[in-house]
């Protein structure tokens, strides 16, 4: 979310528009690094399951994350947030705000909505259709998945809160995606191959369900989990790549201090209903497995 609203205010620099865009984490709220810092706008992506190992439980993680939010509107400031998003939903009605999603029925508490449609979905990328405030207007964007819908309406969100227009949302149909996010990996036998940061459950769920729907022949799956953070995300993410593979290749994703052996234990019950998995600790190997497959 944070590089796609930077990539639509730089094409916007031309215009006199000129933003600092970044991503504040719920360690940096805790502990207090962007105290004194102002902000013109907030934005809410999703909550889910990540830095347990710090917050400990949802509430905990929730709280910091909220701390960015809560004073904005008593000094005139804007926050967008996601209305398809449960902790979201709580954010609005605490906060209020801009909210955006495709399924706003249940948006209590938001000043105002971005909703949007989607028109087209396919391995091209997607069209969405969206209204705000009576406006209604189209944007084709070459990014793959529901998720990267939502994102883009977090962008526009943003940028209609500091005062862009409808008009203005057509810079984003040139924004091909942030590397490691869905990225494709061009190659001359013609496969569909793409790279995605996933390190959280729903993340993975999002990434793969996204590529479920484009109708492949198959779903080949390689991923790991990352050492020295909660443990328990480990079985949830390979229970996602179960959900959704054909194929499963488990194998290291910088295991940090932990022995990547003892990872691969942790997730392995989560691929139980996985029509066929392969295992190993060599991250080079099992991409190779995945290409032979």
């Amino acid at each position: 979310g944070c590089l796609s609203l930077h990539d639509l205010f730089h094409r916007m620099g031309d215009d006199g528009v000129e933003q600092a865009v970044m991503e504040v984490s719920s360690h940096a709220l805790d502990q207090k690094r962007v105290a004194g810092l102002s902000f013109d706008v907030a934005v809410l992506t999703n909550l889910t399951q990540d830095h347990l190992d710090y917050h400990k439980d949802m509430d905990s993680y929730y709280l910091a994350k909220r701390q960015l939010f809560m004073d904005l509107p008593k000094r005139g400031k804007s926050c967008v947030i996601n209305a398809d998003d449960a902790w979201g939903r709580k954010l609005l009605k605490e906060c209020g705000g801009v909210g955006y999603g495709f399924n706003t029925a249940s948006a209590t508490g938001a000043d105002a909505m971005l909703t949007g449609k989607v028109l087209d979905y396919s391995v091209s990328g997607l069209k969405l259709a969206m209204e705000y405030q009576g406006q209604r207007w189209e944007l084709e964007s070459p990014m793959v998945g529901l998720f990267n819908g939502s994102n883009l309406l977090a962008a526009q969100g943003a940028g209609l809160a500091l005062g862009l227009g409808p008009a203005d949302m057509a810079h984003l149909a040139s924004f091909t995606g942030v590397p490691g996010r869905v990225e494709r990996v061009p190659n001359k036998q013609g496969l569909n191959i793409f790279v995605d940061y996933a390190h959280t459950p729903d993340a993975l769920d999002n990434v793969l369900s996204a590529l479920k729907q484009l109708d492949f022949g198959r779903l080949i799956t390689v991923f790991g989990c990352g050492g020295n953070r909660d443990r328990k995300k480990r079985p949830l993410m390979a229970q996602a790549a179960a959900r959704y593979s054909d194929v499963a290749i488990l194998t290291s994703d910088n295991p940090r201090h932990e022995d990547p052996i003892a990872i691969m234990n942790d997730a392995r019950p989560g691929l139980v209903d996985c029509p066929m998995v392969l295992e190993t600790p060599d991250r080079k190997k099992a991409i190779g497995m995945a290409i032979e497959e």
